[in-house]
């Protein structure tokens, strides 16, 4: 049986028992009370199978939504998962959530005939393997940009605290970006900080030897099998040198040969997965899932709000 918990009733500790089983960072409570607070869940089974719900009210409806910080959710289980759990799960998502747009992870499957899933991309690197066969896998484009970042006197930089990464990002690329705050980078910031107490993430960033100023940065969580590149800044000259390049290459040689998996967190953007493929990684799909039990009123309110963000 499938029962739907609020926040209170949640027994974390059996909650992230399970969520260590299935190696997924976003999912562990402290995860989630950071980035979404007061969150809720789907428990199966004496949490055999977890679902957790992430719900906001806007005009008096209540939906479902992805939090900042989050790339995956959805169903987690110690069974493997078919497309009839994953739908159980998504049936049993209470009538009070009027609409839903939200992420799945990759271990979540759907039958063909559904309707309400689109598919995005990830980039997964296997890194139990020698640091040279990996390498080698290396598409040419890559190689030549580590090369010239080899050839820039570039080093790692390990004294890097969450604060560098975000104001690097905010100085930079965040520029041109208004959907994100003080409220946003603030929980950012509490989240790596919090995951760095708990052995969950690391920090590194990259600069010319001889000089303090980082040219990049970036934030990685930890769990036992796999690494997160979670969120980075990057200044212009740093991506002149290729210091992108550098720093998950040294990452990338430094957890070479364990049983991890290195993990790009996407992207769609063509760009971006383009870059991140160039490490020799492999293209994976994870769903997302959307619904909508608004009223004909509801959905134009729903279209007048959603032209607002």
């Amino acid at each position: 049986m499938i029962n739907y918990l609020e926040h209170d009733a949640i027994d974390k500790a059996k909650w992230d028992v399970l969520i260590a089983e299935c190696g997924n960072v976003y999912a562990y409570s402290w995860y989630l009370d950071i980035v979404h607070p007061g969150w809720e869940a789907l428990v199966e089974d004496d949490y055999q199978s977890v679902m957790p719900l992430t719900g906001g009210k806007k005009f008096g409806v209540n939906y479902l939504f992805q939090p900042f910080f989050v790339q995956q959710l959805g169903v987690f289980s110690k069974s493997p998962m078919t497309a009839e759990t994953t739908e159980v799960f998504m049936k049993a998502i209470p009538l009070k959530y009027r609409f839903a747009e939200i992420r799945l992870n990759e271990g979540n499957v759907f039958s063909e005939s559904e309707q309400s899933v689109e598919y995005h991309r990830n980039v997964l690197l296997d890194l139990n393997q020698e640091y040279e066969d990996i390498r080698a896998d290396y598409h040419q484009n890559t190689k030549r940009n580590l090369a010239k970042a080899e050839a820039c006197n570039l080093q790692l930089v390990t004294s890097v605290i969450p604060y560098h990464v975000v104001a690097l990002f905010r100085d930079n690329r965040g520029a041109l970006l208004d959907k994100w705050g003080d409220a946003e980078y603030g929980v950012l910031t509490h989240l790596a900080q919090v995951a760095q107490k708990r052995n969950a993430a690391f920090i590194l960033g990259v600069s010319e030897k001889g000089v303090g100023q980082l040219l990049c940065a970036a934030i990685f969580m930890k769990t036992k099998d796999r690494i997160t590149f979670l969120f980075s800044g990057l200044t212009e000259e740093g991506k002149q040198r290729q210091a992108m390049t550098y720093l998950l290459d040294q990452v990338i040689q430094q957890n070479a040969h364990q049983p991890m998996t290195f993990d790009f967190e996407g992207s769609d953007d063509e760009n971006l997965a383009r870059f991140y493929l160039g490490f020799g990684g492999k293209e994976v799909k994870y769903p997302s899932y959307t619904f909508n039990r608004l009223s004909l009123l509801g959905k134009t309110m729903l279209k007048v709000w959603k032209g607002r963000k």
